[in-house]
């Protein structure tokens, strides 16, 4: 089986989080990255469950410049095969979508799979636009998925239950918590990694639709009150006037 899957990189969540130029850009300095988890842990790793299970190849995908090269080696430590990375400076999913939409189109992969969402965008909108432009099916928020022949089966958290999905390959698949355990890269898979193709691809020509007006920090916590249990006047007070929750 035949399997692309896409990553991206996302900011470590220790990284102090910062903004510049009118609040209108994310500044990268002193920012570690990592591959963005929903990626590496739900969508990388299956595929590998997979090629161990059945055999075929993994193939991971990026569009990024060459400061995205040092999570496209961790993820080949993994374990994918190889990887690709199209050289451009993403500026919103429609583009990457149509990136990496371009590049799969003659390829004959059977499965392409995606995270859920990035965790510093969480827009989960990728694997959408993906199968959008390839005409696949396309099915979200999987958190099982078997492979038997050309049939996938899948399964989806829905509210009150689980929903079963069937569908044929190819297909792009956007996955959830539950689909597979992390996996923590060894030192032979790093000392592989390096050796393993990694191909540069220029960019397709791509308008980008949507631009970013500003970014906001969150609100500062506020401080903790400490109540006495016996005294439940003083908590209802606070809860009334205060909190506003009563």
């Amino acid at each position: 089986m035949n399997i692309l899957v896409c990553i991206s990189k996302a900011p470590d969540t220790t990284s102090k989080i910062a903004f510049t130029n009118n609040s209108t850009q994310f500044d990268e300095n002193g920012v570690q990255y990592i591959v963005n988890p929903y990626d590496e842990w739900y969508a990388l790793v299956r595929a590998l469950e997979l090629k161990e299970s059945i055999g075929g190849n993994v193939t991971i995908i990026t569009v990024g410049t060459t400061a995205d090269e040092a999570i496209i080696r961790k993820a080949l430590a993994i374990g994918a095969d190889e990887a690709v990375r199209i050289d451009a400076d993403p500026k919103d999913a429609y583009f990457v979508a149509m990136q990496i939409s371009s590049y799969a189109k003659s390829k004959g992969f059977d499965i392409v799979m995606t995270g859920k969402e990035t965790i510093n965008y969480n827009g989960s909108q990728v694997g959408g636009m993906i199968a959008e432009a390839m005409d696949l099916p396309f099915v979200s928020l999987a958190t099982k998925l078997e492979a038997s022949g050309s049939k996938l089966t899948l399964e989806r958290e829905i509210v009150g239950g689980v929903q079963v999905v069937e569908v044929q390959t190819p297909a792009v698949i956007s996955c959830a918590k539950g689909m597979a355990e992390q996996r923590i890269p060894n030192m032979r898979g790093i000392m592989a990694a390096r050796t393993k193709p990694l191909t540069v691809i220029p960019a397709e020509a791509v308008e980008d639709l949507t631009s970013y007006a500003s970014y906001t920090m969150p609100n500062a916590k506020s401080s903790v009150k400490m109540i006495d249990p016996s005294n439940m006047d003083e908590l209802v007070a606070l809860l009334h006037n205060e909190a506003k929750v009563i």
